[in-house]
């Protein structure tokens, strides 16, 4: 059974810095190139990062580029996403999911193979 489990949420200040986790089991988690999507509340899915299988292609939306990390650790099955000078707009529950790139940064659910249950993020003082 594909298990796609996130971490590191939680109540931060503007300004402040979140480490998101996603711990995958159940396939071969070095064969997939592996993203971050988030929903703000009232919002649709918004697709923020991608890596490719190996580590070595990143994208991110304009949005989080500069502020905003991917990456992974094939040997730990685990995706990450370290997320520095965070603002309000931020705030989200923020998926990983397994998946092919995606054709635009508005995406659904059926877009990637395997959705994590989310993590929520909020940005707030």
């Amino acid at each position: 059974e594909v298990q796609l489990v996130e971490s590191g949420g939680g109540l931060v200040q503007p300004g402040g810095s979140l480490r998101l986790s996603c711990a995958a089991s159940g396939f071969t988690f070095s064969g997939y190139a592996m993203h971050w999507v988030r929903q703000a509340p009232g919002k649709g899915l918004e697709w923020v990062s991608g890596i490719n299988s190996a580590g070595y292609t990143l994208d991110y939306i304009k949005s989080v580029k500069g502020r905003f990390t991917i990456s992974r650790d094939n040997a730990k099955n685990t995706l990450y996403l370290q997320m520095n000078s965070l603002n309000p707009e931020d705030t989200a529950v923020y998926y990983c999911a397994k998946g092919p790139f995606p054709r635009s940064t508005t995406v659904s659910r059926t877009d990637f193979g395997a959705w994590g249950q989310g993590t929520q993020v909020t940005v707030s003082s």
